[in-house]
């Protein structure tokens, strides 16, 4: 016998898998009292805002909080501040002029200030990151504690674009320097709807 084949023979023979039960993950996961204030603290800490309001009073609170914004692209219900429909444009470099982008979010997580976007209503997804600004519109019973939670409400069946979002973009590599809006959105919401 070879010595190839002796070292070969003997990784055979040690080589031995053990049936191991896995971990139990019932129970994993931080909780949250009130998982609304940590929310608003995590996505704070990220430069970004959250609100809580009536569905009444979704455009009121938003035509408040961006008065003089021009084009604006909405997708979601009871709001009707839309002025620019963005699945009518071919080329998504043409959304390079829109000030406000007024998406519907899927749910929160407390744990890190994220929203879920996977709107299949959205043409570009782009539309996410060359807005100016974003409001994110949530259902109030939509939030979550953890990543553990999110990652149960998403289906990795189907091929299909989805992403997590806290806050608007930043960056700090110049000089350790944070700033906000260096690249997408320069200011963030996630407003709460009931």
């Amino acid at each position: 016998m070879s010595s190839k084949e002796q070292i070969l023979q003997n990784i055979r023979n040690n080589n031995i898998v053990k049936d191991t039960e896995l971990p139990s993950y019932s129970n994993f996961g931080i909780k949250f009292d009130d998982k609304y204030s940590k929310f608003t603290t995590m996505l704070e800490s990220v430069g970004g805002k959250a609100l809580f309001i009536k569905k009444e009073e979704l455009d009121e609170t938003i035509a408040n909080l961006y008065p003089e914004e021009k084009q604006i692209v909405s997708n979601v219900e009871n709001c009707t501040l839309g002025n620019f429909d963005s699945n009518n444009e071919e080329d998504a470099h043409n959304l390079r002029n829109v000030d406000l982008a007024i998406v519907k979010g899927e749910f929160a997580v407390a744990e890190n200030g994220a929203v879920w976007l996977k709107n299949k209503e959205n043409r570009h997804r782009s539309l996410y990151f060359i807005a100016q600004n974003i409001v994110i519109v949530v259902d109030k019973n939509s939030i979550l504690n953890n990543m553990h939670e999110a990652y149960d409400l998403i289906s990795f069946e189907e091929a299909s674009y989805g992403v997590f979002v806290s806050g608007p973009s930043k960056t700090a590599d110049i000089e350790q320097s944070l700033v906000i809006g260096a690249h997408g959105p320069k200011s963030g919401y996630v407003i709460f709807v009931e």
